[in-house]
């Protein structure tokens, strides 16, 4: 039985658990994700997570146009990457993720930021890179500049670039040219096209400076690339000639005009060639030769050989070979090569005599002589040569021209003999003795012969005479009349001092031979004088040895010597004579210890003199010398007695001296001169306690400040006059009322002075008002067994002290406000200081600054904007400075100095603080923040009131002050062809804030013109609100790049639309991978049945999209297809996911009119078509014929080819020929279908080639054509191939050897043929 009320019962407890269920919700961290751009695709990108109250079970799902790049695991929430990302192509977009748990469905929009990874080498922009430069291009030159970009950024897109090798590859080379970080190449070095190289070629690569890619830090580096540089040949280089050395011969009597030698020359500028003209430069012997444009060295005057012998007889020519036109300095291009021309010799000159000797000789013209003279002595040997006779025989010419021959003639000629008798060329000639009685001095002082030279094969002779002078020999000695001389010379006579000059020796010869000189022998004292040599006079040489004392007298030896080394010798005795030259003596020291007041002295000085006794050089006289204490002692002159002269006081003596008196004697001799000596005698006063301590004044006045323990009131001092220390060593004491509260410290200054310190103990301090002075005494008393002392008055006085600290007025510290940017100056504040001190006197001082904006510390910024006063006024020091956004609260540290607050006394207050607080003005233009995006609109995909872009922009100012307001002040539409043209009422904005940054968000206001190509060029206000003043605004001018209907491009899929909508998300994601661009989805629709007959493809639906680059351009057909077919994994995924054909961009929408045009027009293009189809089969069977009748023909060649041998020429694919017969080539197409026209049973279609995107249709594999609906047209039955006919039936050869060498190779299959 039904009942009816049981639904009513039971509808309010189904809405009450309706109502109960709580939607799922995604934590708050759940906005942005940052994902690296190298992240693998299939690894875990990031989990979603929801929470969920009621425990239900969630599923999740990410949508958008940018879920494409993302997996999701429905269950769990795990997202895993399924499209490569790519930071340069797009490096944020956001998704909207969503939670389900069956009742409830959540959405929340996450931003994904990519971040970049170094995935990009650089590209150099341009690969075709060459230049030419000239040679003398300076060091340091820019030579080229490459350009290399990487699209990663930081490090990573740093481009470094580096020279990896330089062409030609030697050392120096490598270093010639040089990269800067820029890309330009510079010259290093100096180019030389003729010495160096005319051609350089850099090998070039750009890296980056390394980032993070898969985890690792790697470089990436572009491939290489080649610089081409071609040096230009500049003139700059001088001639060269072609050797480097010409010489010749010429006969001294060739005639002007003869032809000697031929130089050559070329320009060292090998690229140029410089015609040469030439000159002599400098010659050896000028006017002798000349030379010739045509580089020939000829005779131009009289040669003589003789002249050159002093050159090697060659004349040296310097021949200048000038360029005839400058080089590129300007100057004239030369160089210069010495040319050495050899002149042979002709007999034309006689045997002549020079008055030299060889190897010194010149022989010139004039030097020529017939006079000649020598000298011999008497008797002199046989073959003994005349001495000092310079005879030199010269015959210039050369070989057999030169040699002649000596003799002697005139009347002495028979006493000599003339060597030698023959010569060539020059010679020293000699005259011999040849008989010694006829050379005699007595008979003839000189004689006298001619010296003939005759030419050996002219028979010209010359002649010189001789004079030949005799000289005498030494045949007698020196001799001294006496035997032995008795001289005397006083002692120590002065250097050269004659002793005698009457001791003589005689020598009757002549001459040299009777030439005297005179010296002293080697013996005891020949040391101390010295003889004239020429004159025998006796000399004192050291009187200063010359001491009676310890040698009286010395014998000598004079030895007299002629010129011809004949001597005789006599004895000299010196006598030396006394003078006074010895000083007095003392004997021993004297010290004399004595007690003052009491001792006396007594004490005699010993001394002698060395002279001769009994003279007055050796008697004695005592004296005592004035001194500072002399006065008190006599000393006795003729016995040397010392005494004191009345009772001595050690306080009188120089307490430096330590009671040492020290007398000098005089102890003297009389002799002429008088000579002395000084004898020291040291006298100690020894010291007694005679004396009593005295103090420096009769009394001391000291003062103190009160509260100062340990403080120092004065010092005093005493003398005591005893000079040793135990003598004059002093105590002091301090007695009177209150003495206990000071402290005498005693220290001594040096022997007799002593001080003592007066002072306040550590841990006493006087006090003004208890006590305000004291009265002391003090004494002072040394070590005198009798105890005696003296006393001195001291008067001490306590003085008032500032001892307490200022303090700062808290009611002066009171908080203050200043606007910015120079709104006030002047005064803004007094601090007030106080002290209770009579005698004080505060001033307030400003410790430091402290600079806050919002709470934080902000430096010291602030620091000049205020300053203080001594007395406490607050001044605005930098009004124009003052900037509230920099800092809004300054806080100025101040305290309070007593400048009269005594020392070990606290002199400060305690710090204060005085706050300024700075108020906003508005100063402050609204600014833009840079963003790094790109702004695309697809007119056909975007609608009205949505966002197309956006901008940010900040005020810096506060409250009001920094509040913005978006406006569009103006758009204007930029076509293709450039003429701009304002637009109104497209676009509008509105505005919004988030953590300070304002957010105006262009929306769209109507639809755009979807077949407009251009850019949207909007200008937007950013204006702020003052609540007082004028507000401030700043613009900025977006670029909208548009992307119209031309660039929408149709693919054809083979499923139904319902499943390329399933699989819309994995589409965009493997068509994302292959074009690195953001994929618009316009539509997805079926294909009517009529399209999808004529297509072999047999697409069931296609999917209109757009391909937009983040830059705003976009990808159309062509380009597509090469992206697609370029990225082979892209490609298989989409063709797993059923894309067939890559088709027109044409919009699908048909309508009737179309509709029947199309069919129209189909009709005359069948018909068309028949008759094209005839004509092609004429053609066809026609062409075939002439196939089969060449393949007969490679038949008949193959026949005659052994089975396993192969040919040696290369073989054409395809067939069993080669290059010397005509053969069918191999096509590009499967071997399944050739493609021939005569044997394809296909359309027209069919006959393209399925295997590329090229005509925008797509072949998937083997597997996929099986599953497909339409079966397969079965292949036509074909003719047997003659080729094929002829293989197969030849015979398999006579081994099984030729069978194993036999193969099968597919390409070369003709049967398809």
């Amino acid at each position: 039985m039904a009942r009816p009320w049981l639904p009513c019962l039971l509808l309010p407890a189904l809405v009450a658990t309706a109502a109960a269920n709580v939607a799922p919700k995604f934590p708050p961290n759940m906005t942005v994700v940052t994902l690296p751009e190298d992240l693998p695709v299939g690894a875990v990108a990031f989990w979603m997570v929801a929470e969920d109250s009621d425990n239900d079970t969630l599923t999740y799902g990410i949508s958008g146009p940018y879920a494409y790049f993302f997996n999701v695991t429905r269950t769990t929430g795990e997202v895993r990457l399924l499209v490569p990302l790519d930071y340069e192509t797009l490096y944020s977009f956001s998704i909207s993720i969503n939670v389900s748990d069956n009742h409830n469905h959540v959405r929340k929009e996450t931003q994904v930021i990519v971040e970049d990874r170094n995935d990009n080498a650089p590209v150099f922009q341009n690969t075709d890179f060459s230049t030419s430069i000239n040679e003398t291009l300076p060091v340091g030159s820019l030579v080229f500049s490459v350009l290399a970009k990487d699209k990663d950024e930081g490090p990573a897109g740093l481009v470094v670039y580096h020279i990896e090798e330089v062409i030609p590859g030697t050392g120096d080379n490598q270093h010639l040219f040089g990269i800067l970080p820029n890309g330009s190449i510079q010259l290093n070095g100096s180019l030389s096209y003729n010495n160096k190289s005319a051609f350089y070629q850099l090998k070039l690569r750009a890296c980056d400076s390394g980032g993070l890619y898969n985890n690792s830090n790697i470089t990436q580096c572009s491939p290489p690339v080649f610089l081409s540089i071609s040096v230009i040949d500049q003139p700059d280089l001088d001639p060269q000639f072609v050797r480097e050395f010409y010489s010749a011969s010429v006969p001294e009597d060739a005639t002007k005009g003869t032809s000697v030698l031929k130089v050559e020359a070329v320009d060292g500028d090998k690229g140029i060639s410089d015609p040469v003209t030439y000159s002599i430069s400098n010659s050896t012997r000028p006017g002798w030769f000349d030379i010739g444009v045509d580089g020939v060295i000829r005779v131009s005057g009289s040669l003589d050989r003789e002249l050159l012998l002093e050159e090697e007889e060659e004349v040296q020519l310097q021949v200048t070979a000038t360029e005839m036109n400058p080089n590129i300095y300007g100057q004239e291009a030369n160089v210069s090569i010495w040319v050495a021309l050899s002149v042979t010799d002709v007999n034309d000159h006689v045997p002549e005599f020079y008055n030299c000797t060889l190897p010194a000789c010149t022989f010139t013209p004039p030097e020529p002589q017939g006079n000649f003279t020598g000298y011999v002595d008497e008797h002199a040997a046989a073959r003994i040569p005349v001495e000092g006779l310079s005879l030199v025989a010269y015959d210039p010419d050369k070989g057999i021209n030169g040699t002649f021959r000596l003799a002697l003639e005139g009347p002495n000629a028979t006493a000599f003999s003339v060597a030698p008798a023959r010569a060539a060329g020059s010679v020293d000639v000699q005259v011999l003795v040849r008989t010694s009685a006829q050379v005699d001095y007595e008979t003839c002082t000189e004689m006298r012969l001619q010296v003939v030279a005759s030419d050996a094969v002219s028979g010209n002779n010359s002649t010189a005479t001789v004079t030949i002078h005799i000289r005498d020999i030494n045949d007698h000695r020196p001799t001294f009349p006496q035997s032995v001389y008795v001289l005397s010379v006083p002692e120590h006579s002065p250097n050269g001092t004659v002793v005698t000059d009457e001791v003589n020796a005689t020598d009757p010869d002549t001459g040299e031979g009777g030439r005297i000189t005179y010296r002293l022998l080697p013996g005891n004292g020949a040391d101390l004088f010295e003889v004239d040599p020429n004159t025998g006079t006796l000399r004192v040489k050291n009187g200063q040895l010359l001491d009676r004392e310890r040698q009286p007298v010395f014998h000598l030896t004079l030895q007299a010597t002629d010129g011809g080394n004949l001597s005789d010798s006599t004895t000299l005795q010196i006598v030396l004579l006394d003078i006074n030259d010895n000083p007095p003596l003392g004997s021993g020291s004297y010290s004399v210890f004595v007690q003052e007041e009491e001792g006396n002295v007594s004490v005699t000085i010993q001394a002698h003199d060395n002279d001769e006794p009994g003279t007055n050089n050796s008697r004695l006289q005592f004296s005592l010398l004035p001194g500072r204490y002399s006065q008190n002692f006599s000393l006795d002159p003729d016995t040397g007695l010392l005494s004191n002269l009345g009772p001595l006081d050690r306080e009188a003596i120089d307490p430096g001296l330590g009671g040492r008196i020290v007398l000098t004697a005089l102890v003297s001799d009389c002799g002429v001169p008088v000579l002395s000596t000084e004898v020291n005698v040291t006298i100690t006063v020894e010291d007694i306690n005679d004396n009593l301590p005295i103090f420096s004044q009769p009394s001391y006045s000291f003062s103190v400040n009160e509260s100062h323990p340990g403080a120092l009131l004065g010092v005093v001092e005493a003398r005591d006059a005893d000079q040793t220390e135990v003598n004059n060593r002093i105590s002091f004491g301090l007695s009177g009322a209150g003495a206990n509260n000071f402290v005498l410290r005693g220290s001594v200054l040096q022997p007799g002075r002593a001080s003592a310190q007066l002072s306040l103990p550590s841990d006493v301090s006087l006090n003004y008002d208890t006590q305000p002075d004291f009265s002391l005494t003090l004494s002072a008393e040394n070590a005198d067994p009798q105890g005696v002392e003296v006393t001195a008055a001291v008067h001490v006085t306590v003085k008032d002290v500032n001892n307490q600290p200022p303090t700062l007025d808290p009611a002066s510290l009171r908080g203050l406000r200043v606007p910015e940017n120079g709104s006030q100056h002047g005064v803004v504040a007094n601090v007030t200081a106080r002290d209770v001190d009579t005698n004080a006197s505060p001033e307030v001082q400003l410790v430091d600054v402290l600079c806050t904006k919002a709470g934080v510390a902000v430096g010291s910024l602030c620091h000049g904007w205020f300053s203080m006063e001594p007395d406490g006024s607050v001044f605005i020091h930098q009004s124009e400075a003052i900037d509230y956004e920099a800092c809004n609260l300054v806080t100025l540290i101040v305290r309070a100095h007593d400048l009269m607050t005594e020392a070990n006394f606290t002199a400060y207050s305690n710090n204060g603080t005085l706050a300024i607080t700075i108020e906003d003005v508005n100063d402050n233009t609204p600014y833009f923040l840079p963003e790094n995006k790109t702004f695309v609109i697809i007119p056909e995909l975007v609608l009205p009131n949505q966002q197309v872009a956006s901008v940010q922009a900040r005020d810096q100012d506060s409250g009001d002050n920094g509040a913005i307001l978006f406006s569009i002040l103006q758009a204007n539409f930029v076509p293709k062809d450039g003429v701009s043209r304002p637009v109104q009422g497209f676009f509008r904005v509105s505005t919004s804030a988030e953590a300070g940054v304002f957010i105006g968000s262009i929306e769209l206001v109507t639809n755009l013109d979807a077949t407009l190509q251009g850019t949207y060029q909007v200008t937007v206000q950013a204006r702020d609100r003052p609540s007082v003043g004028t507000a401030l605004e700043s613009q900025i001018t977006l670029k909208l790049f548009t992307v119209d209907q031309s660039y929408r491009v149709r693919l054809q899929f083979s499923g139904f639309k319902e499943e390329v909508g399933a699989n819309l998300e994995e589409i965009k994601a493997a068509l994302t991978q292959a074009t690195r661009t953001t994929v618009y989805i316009v539509n997805i629709q079926n294909i009517e049945s009529t399209d999808r007959g004529a297509s072999r493809a047999r697409g069931l639906s296609y999917l209109d999209a757009y391909f937009v680059f983040p830059n705003g351009s976009a990808l159309n057909l062509n380009e597509l297809s090469v992206m697609i077919r370029n990225e082979q994994d892209s490609m298989t995924q989409l063709l797993r996911l059923g894309l067939v054909v890559v088709g027109s961009e044409e919009p699908q929408e048909s309508d009737l009119p179309k509709l029947l045009l199309s069919v129209i027009i189909g009709l005359g293009v069948a018909l068309l078509l028949a008759l094209g189809v005839m004509v092609t089969a004429l053609v066809c069977t026609r062409k075939s014929y002439h196939r089969k009748l060449r393949a007969m023909k490679a038949a008949k060649e193959a026949r005659k080819t052994t089975v396993g041998v192969m040919p040696t020429g290369p073989a054409i694919p395809g067939t069993n020929v080669y290059n010397t017969e005509r053969a069918n080539p191999m096509l590009n197409v499967p071997t399944q279908d050739m493609g021939f026209e005569a044997l394809s049973s296909s359309s027209d279609l069919d006959y393209v080639s399925l295997n590329s995107l090229d005509d925008n249709y797509v072949d998937v594999d083997q597997n996929k054509q099986e599953s497909k609906k339409e079966p397969l047209r079965s292949p036509p039955t074909l003719d047997p191939e003659p080729l094929s006919v002829v293989l197969s039936g030849r015979q398999a050869g006579t081994g099984r050897q030729q069978e194993e060498l036999c193969f099968t190779n597919a390409a070369l299959d003709p049967t398809p043929l």
